[in-house]
């Protein structure tokens, strides 16, 4: 190895978030995510929250990793996509947890009524 990649292992591992709950697809998580506006030359910082059920986790635990998160609103869905590790994400809490049995959930999309339903899981009070 060179010290060349040695430095960039060095410098991912430094920005690679600690604290980040473990994350699987079916969770419904609030994502806190910072909003920067710049307007007339006045910088104005807020957090911005979007809650929603997580369709799919990608890219494993590493500074790329990725998750969808989907939520309908006025009957259109919206899906974001969120790094896990990015600066502009202030936090992510776990509203409640729901059993499945895919690792990605994309037949949501489609889904209607009782169908679009995730069954809670058993035991955990995740959340409360």
């Amino acid at each position: 190895m060179t010290e060349e990649t040695k430095k960039e292992e060095n410098n991912t591992e430094t920005e690679v978030k600690k604290g980040i709950p473990d994350i699987k697809p079916g969770d419904t998580v609030k994502v806190y995510q910072k909003i920067t506006d710049v307007r007339d030359d006045k910088v104005k910082e807020r957090i911005q929250v979007f809650e929603g059920i997580v369709l799919a986790k990608k890219h494993g635990k590493g500074i790329s990793a990725t998750i969808t998160v989907r939520k309908v609103i006025d009957g259109v869905g919206v899906e974001r996509i969120f790094p896990l590790h990015s600066p502009f994400i202030e936090k992510i809490e776990i509203v409640r947890s729901s059993k499945v049995r895919r690792a990605k959930l994309y037949y949501l999309r489609e889904a209607k009524g009782k169908k679009a339903k995730l069954k809670m899981k058993e035991g955990g009070s995740q959340g409360e």
